[in-house]
């Protein structure tokens, strides 16, 4: 049977490779316009290949994605992440999961492409690791929700077109069953973005204000009270893309701890034995990380990630911080300046990758913080993967109006 099974995996690389090379022979990459290829990518299957034929995919396993993504890459291919990677990373599986065919059918295709970027609106003020406890009101009127309230962190709203909201439609219920998930017209009236300064010295992410906001119903996804559970797709796939990514051998922060290794240490490892001893520490974890994500989207199957997938995210906000921590050790007095630093509203989400190691230490921070914090990763893998007990909690079956808040 597992010889049956290698044969039929063959065939289908076969076959993807062999569409890869028809799409770039009629669209060639680096002359083609980036929002065309991508079109075209998505039309032939290859936006997301467990996704179902016509709606970017071919109904294969994730782990043919990795074959596409590399050939196209290969060949000078866009990238469909670069400009909308909450969209792409959390909103396509959350729409494809839950959403309506009609729904399907308008968001998938300019979310591939980029033309319509997306954000995600979960944490409030008084509601960040424990989303559940949100507060902001979604109230039936109709055909339609009016939505009043605030988001907090949100990502790249400043750019978006349209938003992933869950909004509490019952306050009498308890905090996760009075839930409701929605799809938001970010240009919509009563919708306003502030930003919200990094000490980097970007605003890529910013506060979203709600007032008398109407959102037709037929632009909810699941059913009504039952946003927890959307929710949860969107979130597992969120700590996937940002932990589960797989990088060439030492690149990404590795290969900017190991440049400035060479830069301030030289090239002869006698010279400093401990600062090379750290370094190579790091290098094996950041391997490790790499193998262990490649491991897991081979073993991927379709639908919504376990909870496996907050390994890959917890691992990789440690190894960040501490690699660019070893880095400004290394710089000593010039980690202190920061001649290029700016206050900008950046079009795009900020990255490690920025070519200026103390923007880069400064952003690593948000890495333990966002899509769950390294604490909450740490809980839930105790619970789901080990099954330890879990955290006491005293709001069990209280209605949602009478649980205590800040």
């Amino acid at each position: 049977m597992s010889d049956l099974l290698e044969v039929g995996a063959d065939v289908q690389s076969k076959q993807i490779a062999e569409l890869c090379d028809q799409l770039i022979e009629k669209m060639p990459p680096r002359t083609t316009p980036a929002a065309e290829f991508l079109g075209a990518q998505f039309d032939a299957g290859l936006a997301w290949v467990h996704f179902p034929v016509g709606h970017g995919g071919l109904d294969l396993a994730p782990k043919h994605q990795s074959l596409i993504d590399a050939k196209l890459r290969g060949a000078g291919a866009p990238s469909p992440i670069a400009r909308n990677p909450i969209g792409h990373g959390m909103g396509a599986p959350t729409v494809v999961t839950w959403a309506s065919e009609a729904q399907k059918k308008r968001y998938l295709r300019p979310l591939f492409t980029g033309e319509e970027v997306w954000c995600q609106m979960f944490s409030e003020p008084g509601a960040g690791s424990d989303v559940a406890g949100l507060s902001t009101r979604a109230v039936r009127d109709g055909d339609e929700w009016v939505v009043n309230g605030q988001k907090v962190w949100t990502t790249v709203a400043h750019i978006s077109r349209f938003g992933m909201l869950v909004a509490r439609t019952d306050p009498h219920a308890e905090k996760h069953k009075g839930l409701s998930y929605f799809v938001v017209d970010m240009h919509a009236p009563g919708v306003e973005v502030r930003p919200l300064r990094q000490m980097t010295g970007d605003a890529e992410f910013n506060e979203v204000y709600f007032t008398d906001v109407r959102i037709p119903d037929s632009e909810r996804m699941g059913e009504v009270g039952d946003g927890w559970r959307v929710a949860i797709t969107t979130l597992m796939n969120e700590r996937v893309s940002i932990g589960g990514a797989v990088a060439p051998r030492g690149s990404g922060p590795i290969a900017d701890a190991v440049k400035l290794y060479k830069k301030y240490c030289g090239n002869d490892p006698t010279t400093d034995q401990a600062n090379l001893d750290d370094l190579m520490k790091l290098w094996c974890r950041a391997e490790a990380v790499r193998l262990t994500n490649i491991r897991a989207s081979q073993n991927r199957k379709g639908g919504v990630p376990g909870p496996e997938g907050s390994t890959g995210k917890l691992a990789f906000a440690e190894l960040n911080k501490d690699i660019y921590a070893f880095a400004m050790n290394l710089m000593g007095p010039a980690a202190m300046l920061y001649d290029e630093y700016a206050m900008r509203r950046p079009s795009g989400e900020g990255g490690l990758f920025s070519g200026i190691p103390q923007r880069s230490f400064l952003r690593s921070r948000a890495n333990s913080i966002e899509g769950g914090t390294s604490e909450i990763m740490r809980n839930i893998l105790g619970e789901r993967v080990l099954g330890l007990p879990g955290d006491v909690r005293t709001d069990k079956g209280v209605p949602w109006l009478d649980v205590p808040r800040n």
